[in-house]
């Protein structure tokens, strides 16, 4: 048997691969993944989420830098004034206008460079999320593309199925005609027949929700797929170790880092909101100038004035109604909080390590079990024909024959699917599934 082994990293899987051939110029996974990645609107929900995040170290940053400012002014004004002992009145209009500028660079404000270190771990979590969200891209194309070939396979094996039992149902019907059955062969196969043909309708349906499952992801039609090559085999994952597998899931798997930085985030906060009992110190400066024009006024002929400043503002906090106190328990409760949710993100990361690797593991045995009962259901039909042929065996003992060896024949393709699907899973748990492990699965594809 040929062998053909793929890895990635050092946790690589090592596959031999097929199921059933496809015809020339079917699509393959790869090409699925890469529709999938321009066209599927939870990645690129996802992708955008990324961009958003990756915002927050700019925005932190900002707290650190100077904030400059320019305004101004203009203003006519109409004054019209009377004396109360001449009763004359004096009415002035006249222009005034004026500008100022302003700068002022944070000096100690420590509340600023925690929040900046918050946006640095912010981003991270924002890459870990995206890496949960490209894995899981990963996953669903694979699980779509492989319930696609898994619907094809059971419409193949139904219609096969019924041109079997359409032969014996012929054969019946001339055996019974000569005399030498009786028309319970007959019947037996009829009802066999109608029985196929209301499982290939159903067949025919399910392929084409599955179908269209995969085209909501990749944006096309999937009508014809390629299919693993002939005579796979599949070997178990390296390392070979559930333990080695549940380590590497509770500290690289994405959600976990995502949950890590939002810890560490919360931590931080704590020491943001108690920052607000520390005294700040800024450097400020500033420049203005105002004007007022010429008035009707004797004498008057208008005035400016120009001022420019430059120092250092220094503020205490003493009492803000307990706000600053009770900002300070809130970040503690959630601390709390997101240690308990980082644990249960780890422990799930772990179980769906260990979930998958045993997925593998009785993967690999049903298979090797339907591999030797397909050869047994093999021979066992071989063997009805021949008893019916020499008139020791029934109908019915070839039908229920054939039956058992199309059974076993999609019992062992969906085994084989589901194992791969499992180890992908496996390393999925772990972080380490990449599109490397998508173009080595589609090496195995006809």
């Amino acid at each position: 048997m040929k062998k053909i082994f793929f890895a990635s990293s050092a946790s690589s899987l090592c596959l031999i691969g097929c199921l059933f051939t496809s015809g020339a110029g079917a699509a393959d996974l790869l090409s699925a993944y890469h529709d999938a990645i321009t066209y599927d609107a939870q990645f690129a929900a996802a992708r955008a989420a990324l961009d958003a995040g990756r915002e927050k170290l700019p925005q932190g940053r900002s707290g650190l830098l100077p904030t400059i400012g320019v305004s101004a002014n203009t203003a006519w004004n109409d004054d019209s004034r009377t004396s109360r002992a001449t009763g004359i009145e004096a009415n002035t209009k006249y222009n005034s206008n004026g500008w100022t500028a302003s700068l002022s660079q944070p000096l100690f404000r420590w509340q600023n460079w925690v929040a900046y270190t918050q946006s640095e771990l912010a981003v991270a979590q924002a890459e870990a999320q995206f890496g949960v969200a490209r894995q899981d891209l990963i996953v669903r194309v694979t699980q779509a593309y492989f319930d696609v070939l898994l619907a094809q396979d059971a419409l193949a094996t139904a219609q096969a199925q019924k041109a079997a039992i359409a032969e014996q149902l012929e054969a019946a019907k001339r055996t019974f005609e000569v005399g030498t059955t009786t028309i319970t062969d007959t019947n037996e196969a009829q009802s066999r027949y109608d029985l196929i043909i209301a499982q290939e309708l159903a067949a025919q349906s399910d392929l084409a929700v599955k179908q269209e499952t995969l085209r909501i992801v990749i944006g096309k039609e999937s009508s014809s797929l390629k299919n693993l090559k002939p005579g796979v085999a599949l070997l178990s994952p390296q390392p070979n170790d559930i333990n080695q597998w549940v380590a590497m899931a509770e500290t690289g798997n994405p959600g976990v880092l995502a949950s890590q930085a939002a810890f560490e985030i919360a931590t931080r906060e704590i020491e943001k909101q108690r920052a607000g009992h520390y005294p700040t110190l800024d450097l400020v400066a500033s420049r203005n100038k105002n004007a007022q024009g010429s008035s009707s006024i004797p004498g008057f002929g208008g005035a400016e004035s120009d001022n420019s400043s430059i120092g250092l503002q220094l503020s205490i906090p003493i009492y803000a109604g307990g706000l600053v106190v009770s900002k300070d328990r809130e970040a503690v409760a959630l601390k709390e909080k997101a240690a308990a949710d980082l644990e249960n993100t780890r422990r799930q990361a772990a179980l769906g390590a260990r979930q998958a690797y045993l997925g593998v593991t009785s993967g690999l045995a049903q298979v090797q079990a339907f591999e030797a009962a397909l050869i047994s259901s093999q021979s066992s039909l071989d063997s009805n024909k021949l008893g019916y042929d020499v008139g020791v065996r029934i109908n019915i003992d070839v039908l229920n024959a054939q039956s058992q060896l199309y059974a076993t024949q999609q019992s062992l393709s969906k085994a084989r699917l589901d194992t791969l699907f499992a180890l992908l899973r496996l390393k999925a748990a772990a972080g380490s599934l990449k599109e490397e492990d998508i173009q080595a699965i589609n090496a195995l594809l006809n």
